[in-house]
């Protein structure tokens, strides 16, 4: 069945948020299209694009001709946005008991969207052709933080991760140490914008990330797509 579509589990009055599956000629008036699939996904009709595995764009009375999964995403309401955490977004240091007590860095809920089978050295580019394909749980969350908010610098995710600019104005960053005076790769992430994975996969269901952080230059949603090994 074609254009199967349902909200996703933070979607709310200020925030329109659909996923879309086996889309054909899927009409969307004003919002970010993720393609969450590891095939490509075409827009248009007269002159269709590709948007490639993993990226995104931005819909304006456009059209997703095909695609096998998608996020449509658009903050509808910018006044009181901020007011994320009286509507059950999560302030992260309730979950992380180290985590820099006057950050202000808060999660919406997270949406489990299925399941999707790619291979990891495909997913970071190190590879063309899939040679070890395994099943990935897919997890979607939004984030959202004021202007100049510094995310916090890790390096750890048991789980393959990019991220697309939804609102606002950010950047990904990396780091030779656990110190923003070792910056040494700064990624502009403007709206509709998905950045390239940056972890290198070392093993079966292993791979390392460097020391990185979002950093939000204005105030900012963006979207993180998460791949969870399965087995």
């Amino acid at each position: 069945m074609y254009n199967q579509t349902r909200d996703l589990a933070f979607a709310d009055d200020f925030i329109l948020a659909k996923l879309v599956e086996n889309a054909r000629d899927f009409a969307v008036e004003d919002a970010i299209v993720v393609n969450l699939s590891p095939e490509p996904m075409v827009t248009g009709t007269d002159h269709p694009g590709v948007v490639p595995a993993w990226k995104s764009t931005w819909l304006k009375g456009g059209t997703i001709m095909s695609a096998e999964r998608a996020a449509i995403i658009k903050v509808r309401q910018a006044t009181n946005l901020g007011g994320c955490m009286f509507r059950g977004w999560d302030w992260l240091g309730n979950r992380i008991k180290s985590f820099p007590r006057d950050t202000p860095l808060f999660i919406s809920a997270q949406d489990s969207i299925g399941m999707v089978t790619t291979d990891a050295h495909v997913f970071t580019n190190e590879r063309k052709t899939a040679e070890a394909p395994q099943q990935f749980e897919l997890k979607l969350n939004l984030w959202w933080s004021p202007g100049d908010t510094d995310c916090f610098i890790h390096n750890e995710h048991p789980f393959l991760e990019v991220h697309t600019q939804i609102h606002g104005l950010g950047r990904m960053q990396k780091f030779r140490e656990r110190d923003a005076a070792t910056l040494y790769e700064d990624v502009v992430m403007p709206i509709g914008y998905s950045h390239d994975p940056f972890c290198r996969v070392t093993g079966p269901s292993a791979w390392t990330y460097p020391w990185h952080r979002y950093y939000a230059d204005t105030d900012s949603v963006w979207l993180a797509v998460e791949l969870h090994p399965q087995g």
